[in-house]
């Protein structure tokens, strides 16, 4: 894992997490220790739930409960993840699948200061090939509900 300076407000992401697999329960214990320093103890991640093997709802962590909470509207991209001191991060997820090579290029670009590019798109820009497919729901939600094409209004002749 790899995030932004701490004051840094550029950007659609404060950093990137490459986790080892697809299991957000098996792998939120090991960000929520990461991340500890930044933003106390995790006590909720949100994620997209069409990107990650199904979780339950909650897990304990260190005595504390941390709530998972899937959204299919979410970008497939990112997770969203809240500490006890009401600090969220949203974090680019590169692909467990990911070469070292590509991984690291999407953390450091994920996690330069002044990166305000879109989380696909550090994906695409650093080779990643293999992205989670964006949902119709996000689609739709991300973009206003604009689908790309303005419907056609009936004419009525007299």
């Amino acid at each position: 894992m790899q995030l932004k300076p701490r004051l840094s407000v550029a950007g659609f992401v404060d950093g990137a997490w490459w986790p080892p697999s697809g299991d957000l329960a098996a792998e939120v214990p090991g960000l929520a220790a990461a991340l500890a320093d930044r933003i106390g103890p995790v006590w909720r991640v949100a994620f997209a739930s069409q990107a990650w093997t199904a979780a339950g709802a909650k897990l304990v962590h260190r005595g504390r409960v941390v709530r998972l909470e899937g959204f299919r509207s979410q970008d497939p991209h990112v997770v969203h993840v809240t500490g006890s001191l009401m600090q969220r991060l949203t974090l680019l997820v590169i692909p467990p699948q990911t070469t070292p090579a590509i991984a690291e290029r999407a953390l450091s670009a994920a996690s330069d200061q002044n990166n305000a590019t879109r989380p696909e798109q550090i994906l695409e820009g650093a080779g990643v090939t293999h992205l989670p497919a964006e949902n119709d729901v996000y689609r739709w939600e991300s973009e206003g509900g604009f689908t790309g094409t303005r419907p056609v209004a009936a004419v009525s002749r007299s």
